[in-house]
């Protein structure tokens, strides 16, 4: 930055004169320099970085673009709407102007279990992930690896099927249903449904009174066009694809849950990185925040962020009859719903799919709570979770 001038009743006539030529001589050099900046050479990710420290001022972020304590964060999430705040914060730079100086490298998973295999070896810090990756990656590190710091998202789940072979929920007998993944949360949601309705299923292998089929999501919509399937228990926007396709919603896991809410997507960091560097944590907890406040007041907007972002990290962006009534379905929120989070351990648990586990400590909402007390928001609960 060039210093300031001396104030002008300090200078003589004519060092006043020489002082004004030399002023003006910066400004044109810096006037200069900001007009090559803005030309946009380098990578667009310079550029959206360079212009979101430049406004953090206005949004109440680091401004100075100082570094915090950490010269790099490593972010994961899925290119899935479920992880609509990753994908939109990221896209606007909210992240980043929060960050300063600190620069965010980011990791697209297509399941839980490889990012939280990410988290424990260190090649991610915070991840965007589900509910039943975070429960087994604690529980199996006996609480070591991770803390749950915040919540993303609620919904967005449907059970669809083929209305030529299932009419209504008393027809699932005989039937194959796809789910994301063996134990992911979708499977264990399924798998809990069809406990509650009396029938039978082989948790591990999905044999049973109806047969449970463990399929990509990238890969249900072709397994349902060739038949292989009859529906599925699938999340946005996998599901509303499957409507394009002829299928029909014939259940929102929302109306299975009190007060239609049900969590869908947490906020989880290493507790390595989380005890080093809490300002980086609480940046990005900042950012996360500031972005779910975006996605509410311009949905419109945030929404085609969002598809750009999917398109970016997939090559496709969704189509509209898919990209709208999935977005429509997703409730972003900073509240992680703890109380649903123990409820979806004993539904594991139910399935047979997982232990009783013990998830005292899972969550730390300190930080957060620090977030939102500052934009003066009422605090968020952990559901006893939380650290003893």
């Amino acid at each position: 930055m060039a210093p300031n001038p001396a104030p002008s009743h300090t200078l003589s006539r004519p060092n006043a004169g020489r002082s004004r030529r030399r002023l003006a001589a910066v400004v044109a050099s810096l006037a200069a320099l900001s007009l090559v900046s803005a030309c946009g050479y380098g990578s667009k990710a310079d550029d959206k970085s360079s212009d979101t420290k430049a406004n953090s001022a206005a949004a109440g972020g680091n401004s100075t673009g100082a570094k915090l304590s950490a010269d790099t964060v490593k972010i994961g999430y899925f290119a899935n709407l479920t992880h609509g705040t990753p994908l939109v914060g990221l896209q606007e730079g909210l992240f980043q102007k929060e960050l300063g100086a600190t620069q965010i490298r980011t990791q697209v998973f297509n399941a839980g279990p490889s990012e939280i295999e990410a988290l424990n070896a260190g090649s991610i810090d915070i991840g965007w992930i589900g509910p039943s990756p975070a429960i087994n990656g604690y529980t199996k590190s006996d609480g070591k690896s991770l803390k749950i710091i915040g919540g993303s998202a609620s919904g967005g789940v449907k059970l669809v099927v083929n209305p030529a072979k299932i009419a209504s929920l008393d027809d699932l007998k005989g039937k194959k249903i796809a789910t994301p993944q063996l134990g992911n949360t979708q499977d264990v949601a399924l798998l809990n449904y069809l406990a509650g309705k009396g029938y039978k299923v082989d948790a591990t292998s999905g044999a049973g009174d109806v047969s449970v089929v463990r399929t990509d999501n990238k890969v249900t919509p072709d397994a349902y066009k060739q038949g292989s399937i009859d529906g599925a228990w699938v999340p946005e926007p996998t599901a509303s694809k499957l409507v394009t396709l002829g299928a029909k919603v014939l259940l929102n896991e929302k109306d299975v849950w009190p007060d239609k809410k049900f969590v869908i997507t947490n906020i989880i960091v290493s507790q390595k990185f989380l005890k080093e560097h809490p300002d980086v944590v609480e940046a990005v907890l900042r950012g996360s925040v500031n972005t779910n406040a975006f996605i509410k007041s311009s949905p419109y907007k945030a929404k085609a962020d969002a598809n750009e972002a999917i398109k970016q990290a997939t090559g496709n962006a969704l189509e509209p009859a898919v990209l709208d009534p999935a977005w429509a379905d997703i409730d972003f929120l900073d509240d992680p719903l703890a109380n649903t989070l123990q409820a979806e351990a004993d539904h594991a648990v139910t399935a047979g799919l997982l232990k009783k586990p013990n998830l005292d400590g899972i969550y730390d909402l300190t930080l957060l709570n620090k977030v939102l007390a500052a934009q003066g928001q009422a605090p968020v609960a952990d559901a006893g979770l939380g650290a003893k």
